[in-house]
């Protein structure tokens, strides 16, 4: 795995530590896992190269008792966290917590705040003891298998009467919970209700926690049943939970920019029916009846329920670093706290684009406005126009500032009021007209502490992983795009929670850690987290999306203290996310600043692969908005959001399930003031390096979408998939600078505005240009980069050269490794492997409408193999080279006759 710079191995170096009065644990050579105890000593201590000096060590283990915390006598991590508060004050290096092999359950979230920080500039690491592989699980153990139903195959365990569960996983192996076949055919959605002919679903137990899921265009939609009837005409009537049904079909959220677009699609169809007893045929599913207490797995062929190892996730999220004020929400004019004094009126169902659509409003001066609010801070959220005018500003009685809300053009949600640093407690903050026809008050946002951050936290070489979401089972999943929901009933926006959360953070740093088998999300840097750095982690195999960064509703912020900016998500492999909410994303970012995002590889998703920005349209001024066709007057403000970096990632085969997206995919404006046309971008955001392949059903490979604004777009490479290489719809798309670029697919989309655009170098055949081949072999984490190593090698490796006519196919369900292959039907088509080892062998499938292989090692023909059989068997591996010398080999296959050679992958050795 990458191991960033500066590194974590551990070499040995003398320190002076002293602590006095304090039972501080420092640990000589790990090695010699000795133990001293000092009040104030000088000794050898465990440190990593090119690091700060560790000041203490203490270590924890799964079974840890006790607050010794030595190597001999580990302490539980607990007690460890307890001991580094003590510590943290007078640290003159980090304080190391090195967790020994094994797996820490959690009954509880681990929660650290400010008081767990590191201090002194030194920081607090929570990383993996040498050799050590602890995982820290929010699972439950399911053991007492026997045998349920022979004839079906199902065996069943006991537990606790209420569990809630969404996952399950065994033998490190995802279950699939109980559902129908894909697509069942036969039912028709009347009112609030799908009905079938087949009697049989009226009979199903626990009706109310059967879901049915709707996949449909870039959404997942899901609701629970009500219940099901019997029709009269002998069928069944699958009654969708009233609630659920109004939020995902009747009244599906609509509020318009900065929060969605169109709002639609809505539930209107069946991908298949979920949770329910009598759905559980096929091996490797399970159905957990919580009401009962028991949970039903059909095992897979060659497992054994005596020896399995079944892990029930219990815990939604695993380790929670918040800091204060959390997550600021506005409040509307008419809020608790807020009094008006003069001549003022209400303007509701106002389609300027105001928070809630509604302002309070004066045309007198002297009038004022006033809130009392307990907090730090406080923002007053207006609009500022060519009617708008000077507004006198009081605090607790005095006068701190006159503020202009005067512009050339209508900007709605602008905080004309923004100040903080106050004391904590109750204050009065109050606006007086002076000037201009109007005066506009909209909301009020109240930061409730002062900015307290958790910082310089780190967490090294851990596996993360067992945890659920189960808010989809009792509420429905009201999606609004790439997993950012609604709160059901609201047009308030929610994300999906993840094992590891972070708010208010500051230089924390996620390195070199393994997240994986997860009912939500892996990792979210969220409410103004700044400095911090997702590095080297690897990410698979969670219900939701992989890492996330930033808000959706924090787009007025003027307080830099409180945007999310400054973030680094680095040298990651995210691969199979969205496994049961497939609009997940690999990589998610709403509005942040100076975020960089680079060399990950990102693949296998069933939609886009990186999805940065937010807001559509809102951005985009009003001219630009009128030529798209909406509805004037418009939706139209600001956001903090510029400066940032997306630059030399390998995203491959994604959009292998719903629709209109891509490998990357930009929403909203970047950097460009009050999104005025004629204003210069005040900050440009760079889409840069990037190698893009297997869009599978994907309409554009680099995907601008509305309202995208200020992005420099170069030096990207696009290969094997795509209607377009890249898509500019509509003209709220703006200022974008396209040009440098390499794809083997000339169509592209251009109907933006102030787009300067320089058609791609286009290529065929696999003849990149040196340009070209240089991005691909800069594109992805550093250890992915070169030569394949030893291990298995996917066909959409970037160590595979493809010459002639190829195209990939990804997700096709057959059992292909990764489920994906490339292929040509082109006669003298070849597929060159470069690795490092001494041994490879070639996986392709075999089939009635396969042929022969010419078989090349180091450029020396190896003879020709057939791939021809009578019936498709997958993931063959059909030559497996002599032993070769210890380096650099190439493998070659070449297309000789039949229609089809498939490149399913490599096992290098």
């Amino acid at each position: 795995m990458y191991e960033p710079t500066p590194t974590r191995r551990r070499t040995l170096r003398t320190a002076s530590v002293a602590f006095a009065g304090v039972a501080a644990m420092l640990i000589a050579a790990p090695s010699t896992l000795a133990a001293t105890t000092a009040t104030a000593t000088t000794v050898t201590i465990a440190h990593k190269a090119n690091a700060a000096a560790v000041a203490a060590t203490l270590y924890v283990s799964p079974g840890g008792q006790g607050t010794s915390c030595t190597a001999s006598a580990p302490c539980a991590i607990t007690e460890a966290q307890t001991m580094v508060r003590t510590l943290a004050p007078a640290m003159t290096g980090d304080i190391d917590v090195d967790l020994l092999g094994g797996t820490y359950r959690l009954a509880s979230t681990f929660k650290l705040g400010p008081q767990d920080s590191g201090q002194n500039g030194h920081n607090v690491v929570y990383q993996a003891a040498p050799g050590q592989q602890p995982v820290i699980s929010g699972s439950k153990q399911i053991t007492g298998w026997s045998e349920y139903d022979t004839s079906k195959g199902i065996y069943r365990a006991a537990v606790p009467v209420g569990t809630q569960s969404s996952q399950l996983f065994v033998n490190g192996a995802r279950a699939q919970r109980a559902r129908s076949a894909l697509n069942p055919s036969g039912f028709t959605l009347s009112g609030s209700s799908f009905v079938t002919a087949d009697p049989s679903y009226a009979s199903f137990t626990n009706q109310s926690q059967i879901q049915i899921v709707d996949d449909n265009d870039w959404k997942q939609l899901r609701c629970p049943l009500g219940s099901i009837t019997a029709t009269s005409s002998g069928g069944s009537s699958l009654n969708i939970n009233s609630s659920c049904f109004t939020n995902n079909n009747t009244s599906v959220p609509n509020a318009g920019f900065p929060f969605n677009g169109s709002g639609l699609p809505s539930l209107t169809g069946i991908s298949w029916i979920e949770n329910a007893y009598q759905l559980l045929t096929q091996p490797g599913q399970y159905y957990l009846d919580s009401a009962a207490g028991y949970v039903y797995y059909i095992p897979l062929a060659g497992q054994s329920m005596a020896t399995a190892d079944v892990e029930l996730p219990e815990l939604q999220e695993l380790v929670d670093l918040s800091g204060t004020p959390g997550h600021l929400a506005p409040q509307m004019y008419n809020a608790s706290g807020a009094s008006y004094s003069g001549s003022w009126a209400v303007n509701s169902g106002r389609p300027d684009g105001d928070l809630g659509n509604a302002v309070e409003y004066t045309t007198t001066n002297g009038d004022s406005a006033s809130f009392s609010f307990t907090g730090t801070g406080i923002q007053v959220l207006s609009e500022t126009n060519s009617d708008e005018g000077t507004v006198d500003v009081y605090v607790d009685g005095v006068k701190t500032e006159t503020v202009n809300a005067d512009s050339a053009t209508r900007v709605a949600q602008q905080p004309i009021v923004d100040i903080n640093g106050l004391s904590q407690g109750a204050h009065t903050v109050k606006l007086v007209k002076t000037g201009g026809q109007y005066m506009l008050v909209n909301a009020f946002t109240v930061t409730p502490n002062p900015v307290a951050t958790v910082h310089n936290v780190q967490f090294d070489g851990i596996t993360f992983t067992g945890t659920t979401w189960t808010q989809p089972d009792s509420t429905g999943y009201i999606d609004n795009q790439a997993g950012v929901l609604w709160e059901p009933g609201t047009t308030t926006p929610e994300k999906i929670p993840a094992a590891i959360q972070v708010h208010r953070g500051n230089d924390i740093a996620l390195d070199n850690d393994t997240v994986e088998q997860l009912g939500g999300a892996g990792i979210d840097l969220a409410d103004g987290t700044q400095n911090s750095t997702i590095s080297g982690d690897t990410i698979t195999d969670v219900s939701a999306g992989g890492v996330l960064l930033g808000e959706v509703d924090d787009y007025y912020l003027a307080d830099s203290a409180l945007m999310t900016s400054g973030d680094t998500v680095t040298q990651n492999v995210i691969t199979h996310v969205g496994q049961d909410y497939h609009d997940a994303v690999g990589i998610w970012a709403g509005y942040t600043k100076n975020a960089v995002i680079s060399n990950n590889d990102i693949g296998y998703t069933p939609y886009s692969g990186m999805s940065l920005g937010w807001g559509w349209g809102w951005q985009s001024d009003c001219t630009l908005q009128a030529k798209q066709g909406l509805s004037t007057p418009c939706r139209h403000g600001t956001n903090y959001a510029g400066g940032n970096q997306i630059t030399d990632n390998y995203i491959h085969n994604v959009m292998g399930v719903l629709h209109d997206g891509g490998p990357i995919y930009t929403n909203g404006g970047q950097g460009q003031g009050t999104g005025v046309s004629t204003s210069p971008c005040l900050s440009t955001s760079v889409l840069a390096g990037n190698v893009v392949a297997d869009g599978n059903g994907t309409n554009n490979m680099l995907y601008q979408d509305e309202g995208s604004s200020c992005w420099n777009t170069y030096n990207n490479v696009v290969e094997f998939g795509g209607s377009d290489w890249i898509g500019m719809w509509t003209p709220t798309i703006n200022d974008i600078n396209i040009h440098d670029n390499y794809s083997d697919n000339s169509s592209y989309n251009n109907n933006g505005t102030g787009i300067t655009f320089n058609q791609a170098t286009i290529v065929s055949g696999g003849a990149w240009p040196t340009a070209a081949k240089s991005i691909m072999a800069a594109a992805g984490p550093t250890s992915e980069q070169g030569p394949a190593k030893a291990g298995t090698v996917d066909d959409d490796s970037l160590a595979i050269a493809y010459t002639g006519s190829w195209s990939g196919s990804g997700f096709r369900g057959y059992g292909d490794l990764d489920d994906g292959v490339h292929y040509t039907t082109t006669n003298g088509a070849s597929a060159t492997l470069t690795f490092t080892g001494t041994q490879v062998t070639f996986l392709t499938e075999t089939n009635s409408d396969e042929g022969t292989i010419d078989v090349l090692v180091d450029g020396v023909d190896q003879g020709t193999i057939n791939a021809a059989s009578a019936s498709r068997q997958l993931q063959q591996g059909l030559f497996t080279s002599k032993a070769l010398s210890s380096g650099t080999h190439t493998i070659t296959l070449v297309k000789e006759t039949g229609t089809y050679m498939l490149v399913d992958g490599f096992i290098v050795k």
